[in-house]
């Protein structure tokens, strides 16, 4: 099975910290391999997840939410 690539648009989102809040929480999901943010203070930043299966969305939503953001809906 190869590698699977998806984008989440996130809310939120103004400084370095909370990338490595959401990198931290995302890349904690089995099967995550690389979790790459493009900050996009006042906007919705891009949050770019490489895992080894599909992820539920609903996993990605709890990580985000627990780092203390939101996916944009």
């Amino acid at each position: 099975m190869g590698e699977r690539t998806a984008k989440y648009r996130v809310t939120g989102m103004t400084c370095d910290a909370c990338v490595i809040a959401v990198t931290e929480e995302v890349g904690r999901l089995a099967g995550v391999r690389s979790v790459d943010v493009e900050l996009r203070p006042g906007d919705e930043s891009v949050v770019t997840v490489v895992s080894e299966v599909p992820l539920l969305e609903g996993a990605v939503r709890d990580a985000i939410d627990e780092a203390g953001y939101a996916l944009a809906s």
